[in-house]
């Protein structure tokens, strides 16, 4: 596992603020007002801006593990932790692809169905909400298995802002 890259963006920069804004107006725009996604989503995003950490799986040998099938080995060779923590990113990655780059499925060596992946995004935080079953998590996690297409829009919509040149324009005034 690499190192999460996280805590490299402090709490009060602008871009932690832009994807704050942006997913919590996206959600709202999907029908959902929910401050726990809002701040989950948004923090996906972070985190993923260091794409050290959207590949940071790796199997026995070290080598990036980039398809869910060879995810989902890794979660069924590991201990409780391993497990919990391979099938998070599952469902991180999968919301995360089919959000704002579902084109890139077409382009593996064999394409892989947006269905595979919403599938297995929404499986994978319902085990997560089950491995953390006595935590506080568990709601989170179920909630994101529950509205997974949701929070895919959400995603989407995101994109579409991102690409408006006329935000684009803003973003570059702001110095963001």
């Amino acid at each position: 596992m690499a190192e999460d890259k996280t805590r490299e963006i402090p709490e009060g920069h602008p871009l932690r603020q832009l994807f704050q804004k942006l997913t919590e107006s996206s959600l709202e725009s999907t029908g959902l007002r929910d401050v726990e996604l809002t701040v989950y989503i948004s923090d996906l995003l972070i985190r993923f801006v260091h794409t050290d950490n959207l590949y940071k799986l790796r199997n026995a040998a070290g080598e990036r593990l980039v398809y869910i099938v060879d995810m989902l080995l890794a979660a069924s060779e590991g201990d409780f932790q391993r497990k919990r923590e391979v099938r998070k990113h599952i469902g991180d990655y999968s919301l995360f692809i089919l959000g704002l780059f579902p084109e890139s499925l077409l382009r593996h060596r064999r394409p892989v169905s947006p269905e595979y992946y919403v599938e297995q995004g929404k499986e994978s935080y319902l085990v997560v909400a089950e491995l953390d079953r006595y935590k506080p998590t568990a709601a989170l996690f179920r909630k994101l298995s529950d509205k997974f297409e949701y929070c895919i829009n959400a995603l989407s919509l995101e994109k579409e802002y991102l690409q408006d040149p006329v935000y684009q324009y803003i973003v570059r005034q702001m110095g963001w």
